[in-house]
């Protein structure tokens, strides 16, 4: 399986990281040792002093396909739930001003911890999903669907155009505003709907 990550989909976030908007999809990959098991503490790395939380809506790809066409783009996805693309900053940063990838920054082992997935056809409001993170029981990250710049039937026909998409596959769709930073003795929970989907330990 793989891991599809979509970068700078919310225009409050775009802003709060000074990034050019997009005129289309951006997106980027994680290998399958990003996913951190449910019930395990997410280990800080060690070759980073500056991990960031950003919080998303992430898709289960349910049927394979290339080319898709945005008609038909919601029968390629079945679930959602909430995940984190943690982000070495500090690392990113680095890659930005040499030029270079940042595959080091974003793909590093346990980076997207992914909570329990909910069937679409289950959801209150497929059109305005709501979802959030607290760190240590205080909100810091709360979103809509409502608000992506890209929705999710643009995303799996425009990622499909490179990349085939398999049954088992994960899409992240974007982060809203207010990422920031964890420490070490954090604790952080995942909601989808104002349903708890994942909650763990920074260790």
């Amino acid at each position: 399986m793989k891991i599809i990550c979509i970068g700078r989909n919310y225009l409050a976030h775009v802003k709060e990281l000074d990034n050019a908007l997009p005129t289309e999809p951006m997106f980027f990959m994680k290998p399958d040792t990003a996913l951190l098991p449910a019930g395990e503490p997410f280990p800080y790395p060690d070759f980073s002093k500056e991990i960031h939380y950003e919080t998303e809506l992430v898709l289960s790809v349910c049927k394979t396909g290339n080319s898709i066409d945005m008609e038909a783009a919601s029968e390629y996805y079945d679930a959602i739930t909430v995940g984190i693309d943690f982000t070495a900053r500090d690392l990113q940063s680095q890659c930005k001003a040499k030029g270079h990838p940042w595959e080091i920054a974003k793909s590093f082992d346990y980076s997207a911890p992914v909570g329990e997935f909910k069937k679409t056809s289950e959801l209150r409001n497929p059109d305005d999903i709501a979802f959030g993170m607290k760190l240590n029981g205080e909100w810091v990250q709360q979103g809509h669907s409502r608000d992506m710049i890209f929705d999710f039937n643009t995303i799996v026909s425009y990622v499909s155009r490179f990349v085939t998409l398999n049954p088992g596959d994960y899409i992240f769709t974007g982060t809203p505003q207010g990422v920031g930073e964890v420490h070490v003795g954090d604790k952080l929970q995942l909601f989808l709907e104002d349903e708890p989907v994942f909650e763990f330990e920074i260790k």
